[in-house]
Order: structure tokens, then C-alpha cells, then sequence
């Protein structure tokens, strides 16, 4: 059994794997005897160590690709990919992508373009308003805060004035405020 600190480093190094999205879904397939040795330096569970071994095993020690994909669980397309990304951006390139969508698909150009003219037309226009505007106008469906989102970054751009959208709350009254600091309903 492993002693308490090398356990705690591993369930770390785990933590921090799975917050990179970094962890070896097949580390079970990886037959590469560094990996099946008991050495601690070679985990298969690291993803990215993993590709770069494989990597080098190839490149370095002339192993076949497909004999080096199969050592270490890829497919000899997944080891195209990865050499091809490792050419491109160096290790840092293996790091598996961010999930999810890598820029406002729904809010192209000409939509916030669309959203900036209605602010333009009307500075008094709400987000809630803007975004039943879209669906009017383009069929989108859209969430308030992505319109909020969409409008900053253009703004922060600079391509073109923009007018900060007015809040989708309203402002409470000052008897409301009144109320509300001295904790009654």
C-alpha cells in the first residue's frame, strides 16, 4: 500500500488532471511497459504524457506508429492527430480542447449588429425586450445574460460605439430601497 503522502499526491495530481480535462480515458489500454512497470513517473492515467510518449516513442526510437499507437491505447488516426497538433503547438498542443462552444455561435456579427442598431433606435430598450426582438427577428432563441455578454464584448472591442443595454431589472423605488435596508418585507 502506497504511504499517505504519495497517496495525497496522486489524488492532487488526479484533481488537477481532471480540471484540465486532461485524464487518459484508456489508461487501462496503455500496454507500454514504462506505464506497466510500477514507476511512478509514468502514470497512464496523464493523458498528455501519454501522447508524448507515444510521440517520441515513434519519432525517437523509430517504432512503427502503429505498433506505438497500440502500446499506448490510440489508434493509428489518433496518433496523426496528436503529431500533427504536437508539430503545430508543441506540448501544449496535446492538451485536449475546452468542451463546449468556442464563441457565441448564435450571436454572429450581424446579430449584435442587429442588437446594437435596436439600442441605437431606442436607448430605453431592456434586455428582455432585445432578446424577444431576436426571436422576431432571426428565430433565436437566446438567454438575457448572452445578449448582456455579446454587447460587452463588442463594446470592449472597440468596433463600434455601443450603448450599454439598461438592466433587465428595474431600479427600485426609494421607498422600496428604504424598506430593504432596514430588512422589512
Amino acid at each position: 500500500m502506497n504511504p499517505p503522502s504519495a497517496r495525497n499526491a496522486a489524488d492532487g495530481k488526479l484533481a488537477a488532471l481532471r480540471l484540465h480535462h486532461a485524464v487518459n480515458s484508456r489508461a487501462r489500454a496503455v500496454s507500454d511497459p514504462n506505464f506497466t512497470s510500477g514507476n511512478p513517473f509514468f502514470d497512464a492515467r496523464d493523458l498528455v504524457q501519454v501522447k508524448y510518449e507515444m510521440l517520441r516513442r515513434a519519432r525517437q526510437e523509430g517504432q512503427p506508429v502503429s505498433r506505438a499507437a497500440a502500446a499506448f491505447g490510440f489508434s493509428r488516426p489518433s496518433f496523426y492527430v496528436a503529431q500533427a497538433l504536437f508539430d503545430q503547438a508543441g506540448l501544449p498542443g496535446l492538451l485536449p480542447q475546452r468542451p463546449g462552444p468556442r464563441r457565441a455561435h448564435k450571436l454572429s456579427e450581424a446579430v449584435v449588429d442587429f442588437l446594437e442598431q435596436q439600442l441605437t433606435e431606442d436607448a430605453t430598450v431592456r434586455v428582455p425586450q432585445l432578446v424577444r426582438r431576436l426571436h422576431e427577428r432571426f428565430s433565436l432563441e437566446v438567454h438575457p445574460r448572452s445578449v448582456e455578454r455579446a454587447l460587452e464584448r463588442r463594446r470592449k472591442k472597440g468596433a463600434q460605439p455601443a450603448m450599454t443595454p439598461v438592466s433587465p431589472v428595474a431600479p427600485a423605488s426609494p421607498a422600496r430601497a428604504d424598506r430593504s435596508s432596514r430588512g422589512g418585507p
